[in-house]
C-alpha cells in the first residue's frame, strides 16, 4: 500500500467525505448501494482507487473466452477497489463466489457493483468486503459479459474514472475525482476535527444547543 492519499481517505467516514464534498461544489456521493459482506459482515469500511468494469448484454471483448472480473481481479492490488457498472436491467450476477475469492486472495481492498452480487454468503464466509446494489442467484453466464475494464463506469449518477478515489461504509458509497482527492482530503479532515472538538464540548456538559448553533449549521459555508 503505496498511496498516501488512500491512507488518509481510509482514516475518515463517508458522511464526513460527503460534507467535503459539499463544501467544495463537488459531486460524489452515491446512496443504495449496500455492504453484503466484510468483517463482521458489517463493520469494515474500505477506501482505494478504482479499476473499473463494465457489464451487460453484448459480445464480449475478442480473444480466448475469459470470464467478466479476471481482468479487473489480474490489473487491482491492496490500494484498489474494484467498480462494477451492470445496470442493464437483465438480472445476472456481476460478480460472484470465485471471484471473490480470487481477489481475497490478491488482496484487494473490496468491491462496489452498481448491480446484482450473486453467492453472498460466499463473499460473508471470506470476510470480503462487497457492496452491491442488489442480491441474485442467476449467473451471468449467457446473460451478460464483460463490456470493458478499466473504461469510464457510473454508480448512481456519479461518473467513475479508472483511478479516482472510492471510499465506502455502511452509509454510502463516496467517489473523488483524482484531480480533487487532495482538497477534499483536506476539507474533509478540517470537518472531522471541528466535529471532535464538538463531541468533546458535549461530553463536557455544554448544552447541544448550544454546541450545535450557528457554528455548526454553517460550517460548510465559505
Amino acid at each position: 500500500m503505496n498511496d498516501p492519499q488512500v491512507q488518509r481517505l481510509r482514516r475518515l467516514d463517508a458522511c464526513a467525505v460527503s460534507d467535503a464534498l459539499d463544501k467544495l461544489g463537488l459531486r460524489g456521493a452515491v446512496t443504495g448501494i449496500a455492504q453484503r459482506s466484510g468483517p463482521d459482515h458489517g463493520g469494515g469500511r474500505v477506501a482505494g482507487r478504482a479499476v473499473t468494469m463494465k457489464v451487460g448484454p453484448g459480445e464480449p471483448p475478442p480473444g480466448p473466452p475469459r470470464h467478466l472480473g479476471c481482468s479487473a481481479i489480474e490489473l487491482a492490488s491492496a490500494d484498489d477497489v474494484i467498480v462494477i457498472e451492470q445496470r442493464s436491467g437483465v438480472e445476472a450476477g456481476c460478480w460472484g463466489g470465485l471471484l471473490t475469492l480470487g481477489a481475497k486472495v490478491r488482496g484487494v481492498a473490496g468491491v462496489v457493483a452498481d448491480g446484482p452480487l450473486r453467492d453472498v454468503d460466499e463473499a460473508i464466509a471470506l470476510g470480503f468486503p462487497v457492496w452491491a446494489r442488489t442480491l441474485t442467484s442467476r449467473t451471468a453466464r449467457g446473460r451478460v459479459v464483460e463490456l470493458g475494464t478499466q473504461v469510464p463506469v457510473t454508480l448512481g449518477d456519479v461518473v467513475v474514472q479508472p483511478g479516482d478515489y472510492v471510499l465506502a461504509d455502511r452509509s454510502a458509497v463516496i467517489v473523488i475525482a483524482a484531480t480533487d482527492i487532495g482538497r477534499v482530503l483536506d476539507a474533509a479532515e478540517a470537518i472531522v476535527g471541528r466535529e471532535a472538538a464538538m463531541a468533546k464540548a458535549i461530553l463536557a456538559g455544554t448544552p447541544i444547543g448550544q454546541v450545535m448553533g450557528g457554528a455548526y449549521e454553517h460550517m460548510l459555508k465559505g
